[in-house]
Order: C-alpha cells, then sequence, then structure tokens
C-alpha cells in the first residue's frame, strides 16, 4: 500500500486531468493557438427598415435588439418607456401594424417593413389625439410613466372591439362585444398604474368610445 501522500497526488492529478478533459470539449471546432476566446466575437447587425410614426426609418442594429430599445437609443422616440423590460407592466405598449405588443419583448429586426405608432405619432401638445385629451380631462395618469403604454392599448383596445375580437368576458361570442366598464378593464389589465387611476382610465376611454362616462 502507498504512502498517504501517494493517495493525495493521484487525487490531485486526477482533477486536473478532468478539468483539461472539461476545457478541451467546451474548445469550438477547429480553434487553436491564436483564436479568438469564445464569447468575444462582434455582434451580429442587420439592417431594418421600419415605418415609424408615418416615416421610414432605416438602422443598423444589434440582431439582439429589441424594438422599445431601437426606437429609444436608436430613433430617439422616448415616449415609450421601460418598466419591467419583462412584459409585465404594459408601460412599452407600441401599435405595431394595427395591433398593441410590448415592445420589449419583440426584436427590432422581426418587424422589418413594419408600420409602427408609438405616442408620439398619436399626437402632440398642439394637436391631441382624443384618447390623449379624454387622460387630460379625467386625470387618466398620476407620475405619467405609465402613460404612453396606456394610451397606446387603449386606442389599439377601441380598435378590437370595432373590429369584433372577443375577450375573455364577452358573454357571447357570437354578438359583437360593446364598450363596457368590464370589457375595458379586462382588456387593459396588462396595463399597470402603480398611482392606481384605473378608473379615470375607464372614464376617458369610454368618453372616446361615444358612450357616456
Amino acid at each position: 500500500m502507498g504512502r498517504p501522500g501517494d493517495i493525495a497526488l493521484n487525487q490531485r492529478d486526477l482533477m486536473v486531468g478532468a478539468s483539461a478533459a472539461v476545457a478541451l470539449a467546451a474548445t469550438p471546432a477547429g480553434a487553436g493557438a491564436g483564436a479568438a476566446p469564445v464569447g468575444t466575437d462582434k455582434p451580429v447587425t442587420a439592417k431594418v427598415s421600419l415605418t415609424v410614426n408615418g416615416q421610414r426609418r432605416e438602422v443598423e442594429l444589434d440582431t439582439r435588439t429589441s424594438l422599445l430599445d431601437a426606437a429609444r437609443e436608436h430613433l430617439h422616440l422616448t415616449g415609450s418607456k421601460k418598466g419591467c423590460d419583462h412584459g409585465q407592466c404594459g408601460a412599452c405598449t407600441m401599435i405595431v401594424d394595427g395591433r398593441r405588443i410590448n415592445a420589449c419583448l419583440t426584436l427590432a429586426v422581426m418587424h422589418q417593413g413594419s408600420e409602427i405608432t408609438t405616442i408620439e405619432g398619436l399626437g402632440q401638445p398642439e394637436a391631441l389625439h382624443p384618447m390623449q385629451a379624454a387622460f387630460v380631462k379625467h386625470d387618466g395618469y398620476q407620475c405619467g410613466y405609465c402613460t404612453p403604454g396606456q394610451i397606446c392599448s387603449g386606442v389599439a383596445v377601441l380598435a378590437e372591439i370595432k373590429a369584433g375580437i372577443p375577450s375573455h368576458v364577452t358573454a357571447d361570442l357570437e354578438a359583437a362585444p360593446q364598450v363596457t366598464e368590464a370589457e375595458i378593464r379586462e382588456r387593459m389589465s396588462g396595463n399597470i398604474c402603480r398611482c392606481g387611476a384605473y378608473s379615470n382610465i375607464v372614464e376617458a376611454m369610454t368618453e372616446v368610445a361615444g358612450r357616456p362616462a
């Protein structure tokens, strides 16, 4: 039987050998001396053409860039807010090809040629969109951080109802959905207002829809 020191040496050699095997297995095929370390390659970029608020925009982006970051960081349209960046709060809501989406959850390169409307495209202070004006009238915001997403979503929600698209609370799927408080609250549930202005938002949307608030 060998000495205790021999056993320790053999264990150490085993660990060194195992580590070397793992490192070799992780090395890409064809990589040798002088090859760039794994993970240091340059980002892949692509040219993306979008129609944003009626204007054709072309930008070259890292293919990992979200639509939200493309708008804010590259097109300097900072109205759409980055809240949770996980698709849970709705602050980044934009209207893309007529449908509302969470812009933080989609890549800009996926929307080549799309028609995109941000809060800036709905209206400006001198010419407010009816939904913007209604939010002001009914105090549909407090801190205002979620407001761009709330307004974009509100405009799209009324368009969905007008198009006859049912929601989870639509009682009769064969009848056209109506603009009710239940429908509005259900459809707007993905837009979070931490200030709690929900009842005012419902009033604003109801007015825009042409029903008594």
